[in-house]
């Protein structure tokens, strides 16, 4: 190997570390925070309903831009708007260790989103384009290693640093990481091939959406305090219906859109993406689980953060092995029993008392975060199997926006029922700040909450049986048309002549 092949391999592994930084940020800065809400309401003076915002601003930013991004990072360049990405990203974390107030706070993560949707927009393919196709499996493999890794940590690593030094070194601790990142990104990576052709950009599209989930997360957070009934909460849920048949609307008319609606012509690329999405409705109402640790269980922030790494650490155990299993069993089939052992989870956890211990809870808990490993990696190998090959990187880009949104749907969902049920179930106002409530009024909102996680999931299961089930008519159909195609292909009878020999050279032939 020529010294300048050797600096090409070196290259690469040092590009995969700086991309592989931006990602673990990125993904470690969005399970760190649900750590710190109790500590939050408490430090920063305010309630249950606004401290939502700190996750729900984040991921409303990333959700909304995600597709635009993609197409932008094509227009522009991957290396440079991966760069960007790294110092606001970098930024925004300063900023929110900095801020004074909630109000502050919520704004400052909204910057860090738009940091965060250029890294996970950007950060795979830049990975596949620096390495070449027999390494590349390897190394995506890695970044998905980094991207396991950062869920599993952000809730241990948020408990440890709010327990010891405060909750801004939460945010803090990203400053120096994604200064880092940047001056290995910007001296490693080449510049990368941009589209010439990508030259529109589907504003009007990013503009109806931003303003569709932002109504309805909106919506269903002032609806806490105000109550579901009152013109403001309603007006806004209803500007969110509107929003997304317009939305559909104008995707279907624009030159260049956000998202390509011919995919959906294929039932199970829309089911299995139905499917991903409920399931992270789910994981994304998961944000109440501090609020029982620490407000009825009288957990310290450290034991929560321990607590609640018990989800993402059962899930990335299994996940390995759901994958070789699907490779053997098929993707619907491993994906149903994911979902089944799902909705198991959440009827266990429903069952949550005052009196619950710590090894009640994680045996609780554990079958939830199996049946997520169980039916991610299958789920997301269908979709990608159904989609056209030509379509694979707009796939990929809807498949990352069924999570966001699905988590971005899945707070103010939870938050809400939470809030109903402990209202409920005590002598609070509409209005009051839940977190104040009896502890047996909280664990009602939470076991609530848990059961309507499992009717949505339940609805998925019904999905994923419904897809296996079409997959198997379709080939089963696909084989008959095979059968009779063969059986009406010309044949000879008993009474037609018998074939005459070929030539001795034909034969050779």
């Amino acid at each position: 190997m020529t010294a300048y092949e050797n600096d090409l391999a070196s290259r690469k592994w040092w590009a995969l570390l700086g991309i592989g930084m931006g990602m673990l940020m990125s993904t470690l800065d969005a399970s760190i925070v649900n750590v710190s809400l109790p500590t939050l309401v408490r430090a920063l003076n305010t309630d249950f309903a606004t401290v939502q915002w700190v996750v729900l601003s984040y991921l409303l930013v990333i959700t909304t831009l995600m597709l635009s991004v993609a197409r932008l990072g094509d227009m522009l360049g991957k290396k440079k708007l991966y760069n960007i990405g790294l110092v606001i990203f970098t930024i925004g974390s300063l900023l929110c260790g900095l801020a004074p107030t909630v109000g502050w706070l919520i704004a400052f993560r909204a910057v860090q989103g738009v940091g965060a949707v250029m890294l996970t927009a950007l950060g795979t393919a830049i990975i596949t384009e620096v390495f070449p196709p027999e390494e590349r499996g390897r190394a995506l493999g890695i970044g998905g290693g980094i991207v396991a890794v950062g869920i599993a940590l952000g809730p241990t690593v948020g408990g440890l640093l709010i327990g010891t030094i405060g909750w801004r070194s939460v945010f803090l601790v990203n400053v120096p990481i994604g200064i880092l990142a940047a001056f290995i990104v910007h001296r490693v990576i080449p510049t990368l091939a941009r589209d010439e052709a990508a030259k529109r950009f589907d504003i009007v599209g990013a503009a109806i959406m931003f303003v569709t989930v932002g109504s309805y997360a909106l919506g269903m957070t002032l609806g806490q305090d105000m109550g579901f009934s009152t013109p403001l909460v309603l007006g806004l849920l209803a500007t969110a219906v509107v929003g997304l048949l317009l939305f559909v609307l104008v995707e279907s008319r624009v030159q260049d859109p956000m998202i390509e609606l011919g995919l959906f012509k294929n039932v199970l690329f829309g089911v299995n993406l139905l499917m991903g999405l409920l399931v992270f409705v789910m994981i994304g109402g998961q944000f109440i689980i501090p609020f029982y640790l620490e407000l009825v269980k009288g957990y310290p922030t450290e034991q929560v953060g321990l607590l609640m790494a018990v989800f993402p650490v059962s899930m990335g155990l299994v996940a390995p092995a759901s994958g070789a299993l699907s490779d053997r069993f098929g993707s619907r089939v491993i994906s149903l029993i994911g979902l089944v052992v799902i909705v198991l989870g959440c009827l266990a956890l429903s069952t949550l008392t005052v009196e619950t211990t710590m090894l009640g809870y994680i045996l609780r808990m554990a079958p939830l975060g199996i049946g997520v490993g169980m039916f991610n990696s299958p789920n997301n190998s269908a979709i990608m199997g159904t989609a056209p090959k030509h379509r694979l990187g707009v796939a990929s880009g809807l498949l990352s926006l069924s999570r966001t949104l699905g988590q971005t749907s899945g707070i103010p969902l939870a938050g809400a029922v939470l809030t109903t049920i402990v209202v409920a179930n005590s002598a609070l106002s509409i209005s009051a700040d839940v977190t104040t409530a009896p502890p047996e009024a909280l664990v009602a909102g939470v076991t609530g909450t848990f059961r309507l996680a499992a009717f949505i999931i339940a609805i998925s299961t019904a999905l994923a049986a419904f897809a296996l089930w079409f997959d198997r008519q379709r080939q089963h159909e696909a084989m008959a048309q095979s059968g009779r195609t063969a059986a009406s292909a010309p044949q000879l009878g008993p009474e037609a002549p018998p074939a005459q020999p070929a030539p001795h050279h034909a034969q050779d032939r």
